[in-house]
């Protein structure tokens, strides 16, 4: 049991049973029965989320890692809530084609995915999971399935909530008047209905990818680049590292420069004479599959150090999903660094800085290092909430950030998303604690049971 109560975060909780159906039917008697028992239900995906979304705190687990058809067709797959980011890639590769969102990790479920609306490197072009969901299956608190395609609408009404200015937002339900069902349910972390299985449109390879890590002296140069090269025709990825990051992957890559800063780059079909002629002389170029590759590992290879540094220091993860207007990337990645070099926080900051959205991960060495860095991170969301910007741009909000909600959005708005919350699911059974505090009535009722 225990393996399905913790995610990568570190956080972890408990629960009375853990049930992995095999069976739409199955999972439809399985919420059946906690329905008419009021026991809440909390969904377990693959366990790589970093918020405690799928982590119980009571009542019974109910994993989806059983669902796992993939059906690949030319402009779509068919992809079970269980199908991991890996296989589907694959299975869509070997076809000529490929799933734009591109989440960092490749183990996470599709279920995963759509729960939180996950982003990745490649939203800077093709955006988040949102936009790739054709259709979705999906059984409510009750054991009602619905099958909602694009296009099929709500039928109730819906009031309008703003939006931040930012490309990526996934903090809260995504509220509009006329809006579809899809959209609901896409970035409601669980709370709503039971993703079975979904419709994602799959897009034709580039016929030639061209990528690079292109190193800087500093942070200025870095984003004189990123506000100079957002606009080339065919980029789809600018993703950003620090100094300490550089320094931190030293580690895997001791090739590579240990100062600085430096871009992550991917164009389809793209120039190499542009490169050479506007990037460092010391910048990589990836002139075949291989050199590709080892650019993705190196990517890839920064969360998976920062993850196994948090675990062997005994701390959970302090880490941020904040994301700004465009024109405010400068000015919020300058206030990072400055608050963070005050107290001396060991930390690494890297990740989608096209889309003005970088993670910053600190990794206390002791209690005191813990606490400053969790202080730190609420001041950056009320700053990042101050520049227009969002408090989660691609991991949700889970259990463990659901006091950042009332920091980008009003008592009235933020009530009217519980409003939805009951209209699906009245007892407030399903993932009970992700995004909101549940109300005290319900919680009374679980300790009289």
């Amino acid at each position: 049991m225990n393996s399905y109560l913790e995610d990568a975060s570190g956080f972890k909780g408990y629960a009375d049973e853990v049930f992995c159906p095999s069976t739409e039917e199955e999972l439809r008697d399985t919420l059946r029965r906690a329905s008419a028992g009021q026991v809440p239900v909390t969904i377990s995906g693959a366990g790589t989320g970093v918020t405690g979304g799928r982590v119980a705190e009571g009542g019974w687990v109910v994993s989806l890692e059983n669902f796992r058809r993939l059906e690949i067709s030319k402009g779509c797959a068919i992809a079970g809530a269980g199908v991991s980011l890996e296989a589907l890639q694959s299975a869509a590769g070997r076809s000529g084609q490929f799933y734009a969102p591109d989440p960092t990790e490749r183990t996470a479920s599709i279920g995963g995915n759509i729960a939180t609306n996950a982003s990745g490197s490649r939203s800077f072009r093709y955006g988040s999971t949102r936009k790739h969901v054709l259709g979705l299956r999906v059984v409510l608190m009750n054991g009602d399935l619905l099958e909602v395609k694009r296009g099929d609408k709500v039928d109730f009404p819906v009031p309008q909530i703003p939006l931040p200015n930012t490309t990526k937002n996934t903090a809260g339900y995504l509220l509009a008047p006329g809006m579809d069902w899809i959209d609901l349910f896409v970035g409601s972390e669980g709370t709503l209905g039971v993703v079975l299985e979904a419709e994602l449109q799959l897009l034709p390879k580039p016929d030639d990818i061209l990528a690079g890590v292109v190193f800087f002296g500093n942070d200025d140069a870095a984003l004189d680049a990123v506000e100079t090269w957002r606009a080339l025709d065919g980029l789809r990825m600018i993703e950003y590292f620090d100094s300490n990051s550089l320094a931190f992957l030293k580690q895997r890559f001791p090739e590579s420069p240990g100062q600085g800063a430096a871009l992550l780059i991917e164009q389809e079909n793209g120039d190499i004479d542009f490169w050479a002629d506007h990037a460092p002389e010391d910048s990589w170029f990836a002139a075949s599959d291989q050199d590709r590759e080892r650019f993705r590992r190196f990517r890839h290879a920064l969360p998976e150090l920062v993850n196994d540094t948090v675990r062997r220091r005994g701390f959970m993860k302090v880490n941020s999903d904040y994301a700004v207007p465009l024109d405010r990337n400068r000015e919020m990645l300058r206030h990072y660094h400055e608050k963070l070099r005050e107290p001396a926080l060991d930390y690494v900051i890297f990740g989608h800085i096209g889309d003005a959205h970088v993670h910053i991960n600190i990794l206390p060495n002791s209690e005191d290092q813990f606490q400053a860095g969790q202080k730190l991170m609420l001041e950056f969301a009320r700053h990042a909430v101050e520049l227009g910007g969002t408090v989660s741009a691609e991991h949700g909000l889970g259990k463990r950030k659901t006091h950042l909600l009332a920091l980008q959005y009003t008592e009235e708005q933020i009530e009217a998303m519980k409003q939805v919350k009951r209209r699906l699911d009245p007892h407030w059974l399903l993932n009970r604690g992700n995004l909101f505090t549940p109300p005290k009535d319900y919680l009374a009722a679980d300790e009289r049971r």
